[in-house]
């Protein structure tokens, strides 16, 4: 997000951390660092990093972009991962490693729904 006001529906973004939230504007520019804000974990982009929960600071960072990059992809897969119910149980350690029948490993897919 540069420089605009998260829209309607975003829930996970990584952003340029402000100097100092007021009043949920930035104050004083932005520091070279990222911080990503998650609303899932209970986050408030309006919030300074100050006034956020230890937890909350721990997911926000701050990051050098490169590591915010990586961050935010982890934790966008946690939150998939979570709502993600299981396609298929396997009934054998066979089906669990993918080699029933051939018994050569194969990959297993399965259809989005």
């Amino acid at each position: 997000m540069t420089g605009e006001q998260a829209g309607p529906g975003w829930t996970l973004v990584l952003r340029r951390q402000p100097v100092r939230i007021i009043d949920g504007q930035p104050h004083d520019g932005y520091t070279d660092w990222y911080e990503l804000i998650c609303c899932y974990c209970g986050d408030d982009p309006d919030l300074d990093y100050r006034h956020v929960s230890p937890d909350l600071q721990r997911i926000r960072g701050p990051y050098p972009i490169a590591a915010g990059i990586t961050a935010y992809g982890r934790h966008a897969e946690h939150h998939r991962r979570r709502a993600t119910p299981p396609r298929e149980i396997a009934s054998s350690p066979e089906e669990l490693a993918g080699t029933a029948d051939s018994g050569r490993r194969r990959r297993r897919t399965f259809p989005r729904s």
